[in-house]
């Protein structure tokens, strides 16, 4: 199978989620001639609706569908087919209670919403494997149908079924193969809890043993993974040459390894959300919106360079909002030209195709408020014509963007097993004063909105996939590379950090990087482990920061206005140069930040969760000449601008205005403008409105 989400065309897949089948009365014509007037090449159908493929046990009713893959088809739409295993019927819940997910051991989740099933379950995953044959024979020859998304966004629950458990001890035997290796790898002498044979193993509802919960975590992505690559499995039997299978990624899932689960598919596929309006203002400091949705400019760009982090390459984008998103509280819909500036800066990152959910906005059910491209009249509005531009627009771009590959001026590792422990014991305070379930991502995001800050652009990488390139390979590609909270990692991991910095990168090392071990163990070496030696400095003292501190730079590194924040490292200099101290009576001791050369590169250790400010000053320090000042060299916010290289040679660049304020960029280079196709030569001055956003090509 190819990589790539549709080899027979070229262009970025632009469409909506279509739900036909939801309307109250009969419109697919009306609505089909719609998305064609907006310029949409795609649709993604069939995923919600299990009861309806299959009223009844055994009973299937498979020709609802035709008369919209013909009609897309007879408009040049293409569909993307769903699987419809996340929403099970009321008939295979009343047979089978069995196949509820429990969410503690004997605690089964009420039905009445979604994904509440045990999917390992072998009940479950017989009718599962029925409905999806029924459902992929029957239409994977029609000529509209370009790929699959198997199932939609799973790793919701960690499973505490019987099944499950079983299963997760025989998965530890494989890993440790005696209780005494178990016994000694967790350090189960603690607390008395020694095991003397595998069925002395207490279910997880009452551990407070990291080491336990970490490789439950890991167990509970594995039978994400092995579920994904089912479904792929029979979906393949099926499908013709050319056609992809994926998965809708939700990354917040708690039991879901993006990585791990894209490696049996063909192309990763995700749903970033995002708060709109003001959350979009690169002016302002808007604190998170909700749990499900970005708030902020660099947020949003996290969020597509996770997206290519998966499997690194380009990405489907099959949901992301249109109007407002959420319940029937959370209503913010789009400013006018927000709509265009996402689209193209999910694309600026890899984005393959651009996807809405959904088409039209639902008179009924949970998400009754969570607003597609048609509001609850049907009528085309403001958004549809918003859309429609996008459609435009992406219709006169065509194929110049094949084989875009985003630019990176700074690479970030991310692992998702430091998030799983430290989702489990943080080291970050929330603001009530208890555990702050989210430090992975807030120390991650930290660094990452440094790079967005700063003008320069992030690339995502797992450790498993830094290790593929080698220190050497890894430096050649990106002479700086962070390493934020890398806190579950292996003496190879760290090696590799360091070696890095040995053959000429410049590594920057986050807080509880190098302090814990694979098995999220704090180290008994100097901190940072096999990283203190090469980067100069040490610490033993670590403290929580009620509040903000100041920080000054020194050697040479400034900061404007930069701060510490909610940690800080009492960083001991050795060898190392001091860049910032912490402007405090008895934290002003130590340093924040040092910076030691190493072999071919340096070593810069932070030892706080910088601000913003901080973190764009590190990175501007850091990166001597980001990629964007080849055409924008006089920027700032609410102005940024990304770009990526092209596979015919040159350059597409992107440049947004996140703000009110009307901005200006002058052209350092020559470039045609995408869209329209007129000449720019360098030195032209470019007017950017309010909430605007210009492309551009560069041959």
């Amino acid at each position: 199978m190819t990589s790539h989400p549709r080899p027979e065309s070229s262009g970025i897949l632009f469409g909506a989620a279509y739900y036909a089948e939801y309307h109250q009365s009969e419109r697919t014509a009306t609505d089909l001639d719609l998305m064609k007037d907006a310029g949409f090449s795609v649709i993604r159908v069939g995923e919600s609706v299990w009861s309806t493929w299959e009223p009844r046990d055994g009973e299937f009713d498979l020709e609802w569908l035709q008369p919209v893959l013909d009609g897309a088809h007879e408009r040049g739409i293409s569909v993307i087919l769903g699987t419809p295993t996340y929403a099970v019927p009321p008939w295979l819940q009343s047979a089978y209670p069995e196949i509820a997910a429990e969410v503690r051991t004997g605690e089964p989740m009420p039905w009445g919403s979604r994904q509440e099933v045990d999917y390992s379950h072998p009940a479950f995953r017989f009718h599962a494997e029925r409905v999806i044959r029924a459902v992929v024979a029957r239409y994977a020859d029609h000529p509209a149908v370009i790929g699959y998304q198997v199932d939609n966004e799973p790793g919701m629950l960690l499973f505490h079924n019987r099944g499950v458990f079983r299963g997760f001890v025989r998965w530890l035997q494989a890993v440790y193969g005696d209780v005494d290796t178990l016994n000694r790898e967790w350090g189960l002498t603690y607390w008395s809890h020694r095991l003397a044979d595998w069925s002395e193993l207490w279910t997880p509802d009452g551990n407070s043993l990291p080491q336990y919960d970490l490789a439950w975590r890991r167990y509970q992505s594995e039978l994400t993974t092995d579920f994904i690559a089912w479904q792929a499995g029979i979906v393949r039997e099926y499908a013709r040459p050319g056609q992809f299978v994926t998965t809708c990624i939700a990354y917040a899932r708690p039991a879901v390894d993006d990585e791990k689960v894209v490696s049996a598919l063909d192309v990763t596929a995700g749903n970033p959300y995002y708060a709109m309006q003001d959350h979009l203002d690169a002016t302002l400091d808007l604190p998170p919106a909700t749990p499900w949705s970005s708030t902020g400019v660099a947020a949003l760009f996290r969020q597509a360079d996770r997206l290519y982090s998966s499997k690194q390459d380009r990405f489907l984008v099959t949901e992301t909002d249109a109007q407002s998103i959420g319940g029937a509280d959370f209503n913010l819909p789009p400013y006018p030209g927000q709509l265009v500036q996402v689209a193209f800066s999910l694309i600026s990152r890899g984005a393959a195709m651009i996807e809405y959910w959904h088409w039209h906005t639902l008179p009924y059910g949970t998400e009754t408020y969570w607003g597609g491209v048609l509001p609850h009249s049907l009528r085309p509005g403001r958004v549809y014509r918003e859309v429609s531009e996008i459609g435009a627009a992406l219709r006169a771009i065509g194929d110049a963007l094949d084989g875009f590959v985003p630019d990176a001026d700074v690479a970030l590792l991310w692992s998702n097993d430091s998030r799983y422990a430290f989702e489990f014991a943080p080291p970050l305070a929330a603001a009530d004063g208890g555990p702050d379930r989210q430090s992975y991502q807030h120390i991650f995001d930290a660094f990452h909105r440094g790079v967005i800050d700063a003008g320069s652009q992030a690339r995502v990488l797992h450790v498993a996939q830094a290790h593929a390139l080698g220190a050497a390979e890894l430096a050649a590609r990106w002479p700086v590379l962070a390493a934020p909270a890398l806190y579950a990692a292996s003496d190879e991991d760290l090696d590799l950090l360091r070696e890095y910095a040995a053959a000429g990168g410049h590594l920057i090392v986050g807080i509880r990087t190098g302090y814990g071990d694979q098995e999220a163990r704090a180290r008994t070496e100097v901190a940072p482990a096999r990283l203190a030696d090469a980067a100069g400095v040490s610490y033993e003292e670590f403290s929580n920061l009620a509040s903000d501190l100041p920080v000054r730079g020194a050697g040479g590194f400034e900061t404007t206005d930069g701060t510490a924040q909610r940690w800080a490292d009492g960083l001991i200099a050795g060898d190392a140069e001091v860049l910032a101290r912490y402007d405090h009576p008895r934290f002003g001791d130590f340093a924040a930040i040092t910076t030691n050369g190493h072999g071919g590169g340096r070593i810069t250790v932070v030892g706080t969760v910088p601000s913003p400010r901080l973190a764009a000053d590190l990175v501007r320090w850091a990166v001597a000449r980001p990629v964007a000042e080849a055409l924008a060299p006089e920027r700032a916010l609410p102005v940024t601008v990304s770009s990526g290289t092209l596979h015919a040679g040159g350059r597409a660049w992107f440049i947004f205005n996140w703000g009110w304020e009307p901005q200006a960029v002058t052209l350092a280079a020559s470039v045609s403008d995408a869209v329209s196709g007129d000449t720019l030569a360098a030195g032209t001055d470019v007017s950017l409105p309010a909430w605007s956003t210009r492309a551009f090509l560069e041959r």
